[in-house]
C-alpha cells in the first residue's frame, strides 16, 4: 500500500522519467477532480495528502536509508495539484474552467521549476531533510508554476483580445 501511495499508482516506476510520469498522472487525476468538484476540494486533498506524504516519506527514508528517491512521485502530484488550484481559482474568477491548454501550461511550468529548482526551491531541496524537504520543494514549485501559468494565461487572453479588434 505504501508503494502504491508513494509511486502514485506506480507511475513513479516509469524507467526513464518517473517525475514527469507522476506529474502527468497526478495532473490528469486532478483535472478529473476539478471537472466534478470545486477547486477547494482539490486544495484540501493537496493539503491532506501532503501531510500524509511527509509522514510516510519520513518512515520510508529511515528504513531505506535514502533521500528523495526518484520513484517517489507523490510530491510531484501534490505540487502540480497546488499549481492547478492556483490556476483554477484564477480561472473561476474569470468565469472559465481549466482546459487542456491551461493544464499543459501548468504541467510544463511545474516541471520547469521542479527540475531546475531556482531560488528558494533549491534551498529547500538541499537544506530540508526528510519528508518535509521532499514535499516542500515541490509545493513551492507548484506555487511558482501556478503564478507563472496564470500570468502567461493572462497574456494569451490579452493578445487574443487585441487580435480580435484587428480583424
Amino acid at each position: 500500500m505504501q508503494k502504491l501511495f508513494l509511486t502514485f499508482f506506480y507511475s513513479g516506476l516509469c524507467p526513464k522519467i518517473p517525475g514527469t510520469a507522476g506529474t502527468i498522472a497526478g495532473a490528469c487525476f486532478g483535472w478529473i477532480i476539478l471537472k466534478i468538484l470545486p477547486v477547494s476540494t482539490l486544495f484540501l486533498l493537496t493539503v491532506l495528502i501532503s501531510v500524509i506524504a511527509i509522514s510516510i516519506i519520513n518512515r520510508y527514508e529511515s528504513v531505506a536509508n535514502t533521500h528523495d528517491s526518484a520513484h517517489i512521485v507523490i510530491d510531484e502530484v501534490v505540487g502540480v495539484w497546488l499549481a492547478m488550484c492556483i490556476s483554477a481559482d484564477f480561472l473561476a474568477v474569470t468565469g472559465s474552467q481549466v482546459g487542456a491548454i491551461q493544464l499543459l501550461i501548468v504541467i510544463i511550468f511545474f516541471r520547469f521549476f521542479d527540475i531546475l529548482k531556482p531560488s528558494f526551491i533549491g534551498r529547500i531541496d538541499r537544506n530540508v531533510k526528510g519528508g518535509l524537504g521532499v514535499v516542500g520543494d515541490d509545493l513551492l514549485a507548484g506555487v511558482f508554476a501556478g503564478i507563472v501559468s496564470v500570468a502567461l494565461w493572462n497574456l494569451i487572453k490579452q493578445f487574443e483580445t487585441v487580435q480580435s479588434y484587428n480583424f
